[in-house]
């Protein structure tokens, strides 16, 4: 579980998170929504232990954040980043297989490269196992760095918009995987989404973020409502369902409705 607390940090004058306050529960899954610049990226970072807020409390299962080591902590968050290089010098193997160190007490042994290609497996880059990083697109690399998590067995999974390189159909199962890694392994995960539609369709609760704020937070009909879209995306939209599937439609004034 974690535990976010009034969790405040600027740069300069400028507030980019302003007393964040958040739980989210073993087995959950929730989207960050929000404008570019609402905080998400920031919020994901904290949590990570790649940014220190000015103010605030974090608490991984029961803990504080800064009372973990880097290596026991690593046990327990993993975290993929929005954008990999594309000048690794490594195969898609030996990057992978970086996930297991936070584990290892010598070598990497028989079943840690069992587990490096289950892990290619289920983001579908089993096949790229020996190409180098550096011919990769960026959907690729993203998956790769999704696998590389995969492979630390954390217990909280921080994901920032892992699907914006991918096309179609790696948009859908990546959300899927994710949602499933949450209801099978019980993962604890909080994952920056720009699609809505995706986001409504896959996550368990979604945080809508503006102005450093959570200004709605709940099930995708309570946070994905006219008003809200408008105050943080400055858009009007269609918000429904087909078949179950939930969509969010930006509309310009002049379109008909």
């Amino acid at each position: 579980m974690i535990r976010i607390d009034k969790l405040t940090l600027s740069y300069g004058k400028r507030t980019i998170l302003d007393a964040i306050s958040l739980v989210v529960n073993k087995g959950e899954c929730v989207g960050l929504l929000g404008a570019n610049g609402a905080g998400k990226s920031t919020l994901l970072k904290c949590v990570a232990r790649l940014a220190a807020p000015d103010s605030g409390q974090i608490d991984v299962a029961g803990k504080a954040i800064e009372a973990y080591s880097r290596r026991d902590y690593a046990r327990h968050v993993a975290y993929v980043p929005q954008h990999i290089p594309d000048d690794v010098a490594l195969s898609v193997v030996d990057l992978v297989q970086l996930g297991r160190t936070p584990h290892l007490t010598g070598k990497l042994g028989a079943q840690d490269r069992e587990m490096v290609i289950a892990a290619l497996e289920r983001v579908n880059m089993v096949h790229h196992a020996f190409s180098e990083v550096s011919t990769l697109s960026g959907g690729e690399r993203q998956r790769v760095a999704i696998a590389r998590a995969l492979v630390q067995e954390p217990q909280i999974l921080l994901l920032d918009e892992p699907t914006s390189a991918l096309d179609l159909k790696y948009q859908m199962e990546t959300m899927s995987l994710i949602r499933t890694l949450a209801a099978e392994t019980e993962m604890t995960i909080i994952i920056a989404v720009h699609d809505l539609s995706l986001a409504a369709r896959y996550c368990s609760r979604l945080a809508l973020l503006a102005e450093g704020r959570i200004r709605a937070l709940g099930s995708w009909q309570a946070v994905l409502t006219p008003n809200h879209i408008r105050h943080a995306y400055q858009v009007e939209a269609l918000v429904g369902a087909v078949q179950s599937y939930p969509y969010v439609l930006p509309i310009e004034s002049g379109d008909p409705q």
